[in-house]
């Protein structure tokens, strides 16, 4: 069994409630560490530029480079769900995890000198229920669940990876990208906001 998430890049407005969602989710307040970030990139330019937004947290990789990079063991991979995990009382703080991820999943929280990353919503997912991202996103861009289960239901032209993330190679996500064309062109500029 594979979980991942699911994200339509075609239905993201750049709203950024999944990363609102997660931050309360998690308790952190103001500035510093969010599991779940929205990145917002010009495509192109004038008179054929776009914007396309991508919502990421941890893929929970095939592969984790946090967890082979991990002196302690606090990066794991829960070997019942695949999810990758992180525990607190383990950790040292070295943030080692967090430079190895391509993603840039692991997150220093300060306050506390420990590692943040997106967990799926485990304690949440116990109970029955959807990553709080999951819920909280108003143009159901994302989605969670068994990797099988999220192609039958969105469709076989998925992508791992696409031009303003790193590549798949070597990690493997467990992440299916829907994309926009204007995602998969190179010519593209982060935008800060």
């Amino acid at each position: 069994m594979a979980l991942g998430f699911y994200f339509d890049m075609s239905r993201c407005v750049g709203c950024r409630v999944c990363q609102i969602a997660c931050k309360d989710r998690f308790d952190l307040q103001n500035a510093g560490p969010v599991p779940r970030r929205v990145a917002t990139y010009e495509v192109g330019a004038y008179p054929d530029a776009s914007l396309i937004h991508m919502s990421i947290g941890c893929n929970h990789c095939d592969n984790p480079a946090c967890v082979a990079n991990c002196p302690t063991g606090a990066m794991f991979k829960d070997s019942e769900s695949g999810i990758v995990l992180h525990n607190d009382e383990v950790c040292i703080g070295c943030r080692a995890c967090m430079m190895s991820c391509p993603y840039g999943a692991p997150q220093f929280e300060e306050e506390k000198s420990l590692i943040v990353k997106c967990d799926s919503c485990k304690a949440l997912r116990g109970a029955g229920m959807n990553p709080v991202c999951v819920d909280a996103c108003m143009m159901r861009a994302l989605d969670f669940g068994e990797l099988d289960d999220l192609r039958a239901k969105y469709g076989s032209d998925l992508v791992r990876e696409v031009p303003s993330i790193a590549s798949a190679e070597g990690t493997s996500p467990n992440l299916l990208i829907k994309t926009s064309t204007s995602a998969l062109r190179k010519d593209f500029t982060e935008i800060i906001l």
